[in-house]
């Protein structure tokens, strides 16, 4: 009985284990976002469309307010982008306002 269960949960752990996506699954799911934004991006220029408010809503919020690092942790939220970054894209922003 022991043996059965056992040979039952390895092949329940290897169903499983096969059912999560892989490395080569998020590499490819990554690629194709990053494509995806690079047509998006050729057809807004050929058409001559410029995004107005590049930064997220919440980000204008804390920066109106005069809260600049709780601007940046939004961004970095909204965007993912690493702390350098992030401080470098709400500082540029704060500049053009």
């Amino acid at each position: 009985m022991e043996i059965a269960l056992t040979v039952l949960m390895v092949a329940v752990v290897a169903l499983l284990t096969a059912q999560l996506p892989g490395r080569t699954e998020q590499a490819r799911t990554a690629y194709r976002l990053a494509e995806i934004e690079r047509r998006l991006r050729l057809v807004m220029d050929h058409l001559g469309v410029v995004d107005a408010s590049p930064v997220p809503p919440e980000v204008r919020q804390h920066l109106l307010q005069g809260d600049k690092i709780k601007a940046i942790a939004a961004y970095r939220r909204a965007t993912g982008a690493d702390l350098r970054s992030a401080k470098e894209s709400v500082e540029a922003y704060g500049d053009q306002r």
